[in-house]
């Protein structure tokens, strides 16, 4: 058919018009792919409840829009037989750029599946809010390592001799930068485990108390109540006990103001008194109720102890400032003593030290 139109028959016989046919019909397939995604992918799944499939679809247009458009350039550099270097770095160029529009897309895929996961409720334990920075972290190192290798795989580099010697360096770093790797693992197990998370309030084996305020790859820093951020390294903290005041089957956090009264006072209106307190300061919830103990009895008074819960960790010392004070009021102005040490000396008749002459 072709051959009744000799002219036609000689243009598509021309390289470069072979070429340009490849780039506008890569272009169009590249422009139907868009076409599906907005009209028919698109549709679909904004009848789902989440959000998740509707931002993944979005990231996802464009670097399938452009892969399939440079897959066809690279068709195209291909029919006009260029010669070599030129030809090998053309493609690799091309090449080079699709696996980082892929790489990245890739990345941004799995961060918002991580964020997505993070705030469900049926999530793992240690996929939460609080550990999101640290995978953030291992995320953008293992993009950049895969990306590295790729860029090398795209210029056609053998990348077998290069990690070989990769594991002779890495030995070679491993021993001499064996804190920061063990502060690289610590992060790494401190993920795993999620013994703490941000926003946790957390008491160090050094007694340093205070909330998370990040948990990086090699350090997790807290800000204490005196508002000064300690830096603690990981390697420490995998090594250490840990006491989260955050954590359990509640945020509530349990409160004991320890007071001792004397032995002439009344015990059951010394507990009603402190009942009264706790339910007198504002920063004292209703449930669990606050309860009172008699624990011991003293050398000097009788012990008590009253037990009352807070909302969060972070006010204990504003509750337990209140406590002190109403219950002081109570006690003076229900006469209840409270006593002080006290010790009594007895000296023998006629010991060292007197003069029956004088």
């Amino acid at each position: 058919m072709l051959d009744d139109y000799p002219m036609i028959q000689e243009l598509l016989l021309n390289k470069w018009i072979q070429a340009g046919l490849f780039v506008v019909g890569g272009g169009i397939v590249a422009w139907l792919a868009q076409v599906i995604f907005r009209a028919v992918i698109l549709r679909v799944v904004r009848r789902t409840v989440s959000d998740l499939d509707d931002n993944i679809v979005r990231v996802l247009r464009k670097p399938v829009f452009y892969t399939l458009w440079l897959i066809a350039v690279g068709l195209a550099i291909g029919v006009l037989e260029i010669p070599e270097p030129y030809l090998t770095w053309a493609r690799s160029i091309l090449k080079m750029i699709v696996f980082i529009m892929v790489l990245v897309a890739a990345g941004r895929v799995i961060r918002m599946i991580l964020h997505a996961g993070s705030r469900n409720e049926k999530r793992l334990h240690w996929l939460d809010p609080g550990s999101l920075p640290l995978f953030d972290n291992v995320l953008k190192l293992v993009m950049i390592a895969l990306g590295v290798y790729l860029v090398l795989s795209a210029w056609g580099t053998d990348v077998k001799p290069l990690l070989a010697s990769a594991g002779i360096v890495g030995i070679a770093i491993g021993f001499a930068a064996k804190d920061t790797l063990a502060n690289l693992f610590g992060g790494i197990f401190i993920l795993a485990d999620a013994p703490y998370k941000i926003g946790d309030y957390i008491v160090l084996d050094g007694g340093e108390r205070g909330c998370v305020t990040n948990i990086g790859l090699r350090s997790t820093r807290i800000l204490t109540r005196d508002d000064v951020e300690v830096t603690v390294p990981n390697a420490m903290i995998a090594n250490s006990t840990i006491v989260n005041e955050s954590g359990g089957p509640s945020p509530k956090f349990r409160v004991a103001l320890n007071v001792g009264v004397s032995y002439s006072s009344d015990v059951d209106q010394v507990s009603a008194i402190l009942l009264e307190v706790a339910q007198e300061v504002q920063e004292v919830v209703d449930e669990p109720e606050p309860r009172v103990r008699f624990t011991s009895f003293g050398d000097s008074s009788l012990d008590f102890r009253l037990l009352c819960w807070v909302e969060d960790p972070a006010i204990r010392g504003l509750c337990l400032h209140h406590l002190h004070i109403l219950t002081f009021r109570k006690f003076r102005e229900h006469g209840v003593e409270i006593p002080f040490p006290q010790r009594v000396m007895h000296m023998p008749a006629g010991g060292s030290g007197s003069d029956e002459s004088c």
